[in-house]
């Protein structure tokens, strides 16, 4: 999962618990905030009657009667008065239930104890439970509405503001990894961030694309000189060994000698020309402008190998699609790539064995040829090194490769763009998948 998408899950969800546990604790908060707004109510009643009190006395309220008790007509709210012992102390607020009237109810209730000319009287100011909840349902929806309002609002700001902050990440994976290919020939231009970690990152890796061109380039230029340097000497050699065999004083012996040692320079000259062959086609030296049939590259390549067919015995079936046609590609190199696939197949085949050859045409447009042997197979561990230069990935007695036939493969692959596969079972064989994009594909 991408980061800005983690980011973006967190935030999210995060969101969301906020709102579950402010859900969760909502009625709560309202009937305290509830019962703390009654209990400021009727401590701002308390005050009024006590005002009344002490400006006009508390007959005022008496009117000659021992105590005094009024209540709202729907008795929601009421007022006493009685007297109590002189001395008297209470002063609390309380939950209490109520018969009035033959109707039980319930109360937030303030009592307080105050000294009158008259004496001590005890004051009680009530309000029903049922008008604080009254207040409760419209301030929880308020409330839950104000809260999913601004969580959406934040919601928003953090999405958007952390994919502006991301931004500059997403723009140095899109142009210094994934739109960038070995060996980083194209420029690089630094990303404009105000990030630190961010500029420090998009620095690093440029630094290190440009090490790693440098590096590359000196190695293939190595190759390339150190292969041509090879062909002088290699070419005088050959020649000079031709010499001797031609004289007359030579024995049998030292002909044989000679024989030998002029098949070492001869596979010698196959190594230095294959070092070259990859050395060009990493210099971008051949021209990607041509045409071909598919099926006319296999019909050369059985030409070439009928003979190795005929010594192994191996069936060769091939089943390719007549109006395939590659484009943008160069028609030798992609000889070679087949042609390399396919002489591996015979030379790590078993006797009497087969090799089936067939393609598939992709709903997207892209092409795939399929290259199957009834071979030796590929130990599981050694797959994923058989394209690396002088590597064996599996022995035969008859095997003379040098590790360089499926480097060149690979190498001839990349320069296309071109993706190869393998799946191998040292009990049934190999299969090679050749991939071609839609853009090579007509």
């Amino acid at each position: 999962m991408k980061l800005i998408s983690k980011l973006t899950l967190f935030i999210t969800l995060s969101k969301l618990a906020i709102v579950l546990l402010f859900v969760l604790t909502l009625p709560y908060l309202i009937e305290q905030i509830a019962k703390n707004y009654t209990d400021f109510y009727l401590q701002q009643q308390q005050k009024k009657v006590l005002e009344v009190v002490s400006k006009n006395g508390v007959d005022s309220y008496l009117q000659g009667e021992e105590s005094y008790g009024s209540y709202t007509m729907l008795k929601e709210e009421y007022v006493s008065l009685e007297p109590v012992e002189n001395g008297f102390k209470l002063d609390t607020i309380y939950t209490d239930e109520r018969i009035i009237e033959q109707d039980t109810l319930n109360y937030r209730v303030l009592i307080h104890a105050f000294n009158t000319e008259r004496g001590t009287y005890l004051m009680e100011v009530g309000k029903t439970i049922e008008t604080i909840d009254q207040y409760k349902r419209p301030l929880q929806r308020i409330a839950t509405y104000v809260l999913l309002g601004l969580i959406l609002i934040t919601l928003i700001i953090d999405l958007f503001y952390t994919r502006f902050l991301l931004r500059p990440l997403v723009k140095i994976i899109q142009t210094k990894i994934i739109n960038r290919k070995f060996p980083f020939n194209e420029n690089t231009t630094p990303i404009k961030t105000s990030t630190s970690d961010f500029r420090f990152l998009d620095d690093s890796l440029i630094k290190l694309m440009e090490q790693i061109h440098v590096d590359f380039e000196k190695e293939r230029e190595f190759t390339a000189n150190a292969s041509h340097e090879l062909m002088t000497p290699i070419g005088i050699l050959q020649n000079k060994i031709e010499n001797l065999m031609g004289e007359p004083e030579v024995s049998d012996f030292v002909q044989e000698r000679l024989m030998g040692m002029q098949k070492t320079l001869n596979r010698l000259k196959r190594i230095v020309h294959s070092l070259l062959l990859i050395s060009r086609i990493e210099n971008d030296q051949f021209t990607k402008k041509e045409s071909v049939a598919v099926i006319e590259v296999f019909d050369d390549i059985l030409d070439e190998i009928s003979h190795r067919l005929s010594e192994k015995d191996i069936k060769l079936e091939i089943k390719i699609s007549k109006n395939i046609t590659l484009k943008n590609i160069n028609r030798d190199l992609i000889f070679q790539m087949i042609y390399n696939l396919v002489n591996n197949a015979i030379r790590y085949n078993k006797a009497s064995g087969f090799i089936h050859i067939n393609d598939r045409l992709n709903a997207d447009g892209s092409y795939d040829i399929y290259l199957i042997d009834s071979g030796i197979g590929i130990p599981a561990e050694e797959i994923g090194t058989i394209f690396n230069r002088f590597k064996k990935a599996n022995q035969s007695e008859d095997s003379v490769g040098y590790g360089l036939g499926l480097s060149i493969v690979k190498s001839i692959a990349d320069y296309h763009q071109v993706t190869i596969s393998v799946d191998s079972d040292t009990s049934k064989g190999t299969t090679f998948t050749v991939s071609f994009p839609t853009i090579l594909v007509k």
